[in-house]
């Protein structure tokens, strides 16, 4: 598994923000919690909180997630320009892409209904279309997007959000390339979504206040403490896919 950064300018960000307004949470009623604890709506085991694993290691630690390694996985930091603040983390398998951002969310509710929403009205001001489909973490939202390819033809981008409410966190996946709209293709990445554990910390936060993500403390080394022989190392950094732009 290799490991690299992007960049992002501060507009950028503040479209990040945007879009994570309009991200997205397996929505659900508290009943549906698997442990009753409040402000958790997740329909099935996974994603996870820090406290439902013994340890970190074996997992790839950028502070609020924590992320398993696996064959031919690819991480991505997006990376704020102005501060260098990482604001989003990329993993890249088979051609595909799952971006994901974390945030502080409310105790007593969930964020997706209101959110899928505001997805639907920005990507139609922009010219596009979104349907909500049924999904392995609940109500999924497919957007797409006018685009136009090298060769001048008309087209369109894809995206799939996926958004899931733990306890006091909501998480965010984006699902770029083939895998926005085969399932198959998807079936990798949304595996190691729900393997992703999510550390929320104890300090009070607004919602939707993005959760502190950070390069591994040992980055420049083959791996970390703890890590599987063949953790990532450190590559250039590079930008990163467009898709929290849409919205």
């Amino acid at each position: 598994m290799l490991f690299g950064r992007g960049k992002k300018s501060k507009d950028e960000q503040a479209e990040t923000a945007a879009a994570v307004d309009e991200s997205g949470t397996a929505a659900g009623s508290p009943e549906a919690a698997e442990g009753g604890t409040r402000g958790d709506f997740r329909l099935g085991k996974g994603p996870l909180d820090i406290d439902e694993i013994e340890d970190r290691d074996g997992y790839v630690d950028l502070g609020a997630l924590l992320i398993s390694p696996a064959e031919g996985l690819q991480l991505r930091l997006e990376v704020e320009e102005a501060t260098q603040r990482v604001v989003a983390v990329t993993m890249d398998l088979a051609g595909s892409s799952l971006q994901l951002q974390a945030f502080a969310a409310p105790r007593s509710e969930g964020l997706w209904d209101e959110i899928r929403e505001q997805i639907t009205q920005s990507v139609a001001s922009q010219g596009g279309e979104t349907e909500e489909i049924p999904g392995t973490f609940g109500t999924e939202l497919v957007a797409k997007l006018p685009a136009e390819a090298t060769d001048g033809s008309r087209g369109f981008r894809a995206a799939r959000f996926m958004g899931v409410d733990g306890p006091r966190w909501f998480l965010r996946g984006v699902l770029g390339g083939e895998a926005a709209l085969d399932r198959d293709a998807a079936a990798g990445l949304e595996e190691l979504f729900r393997r992703v554990v999510v550390v929320r910390g104890d300090n009070p936060m607004p919602p939707r206040e993005l959760l502190q993500l950070r390069l591994p403390k040992d980055a420049t080394a083959a791996g970390q403490p703890g890590a599987p022989q063949g953790a990532p190392g450190l590559q250039q950094p590079e930008r990163g896919p467009e898709i929290t732009q849409i919205g």
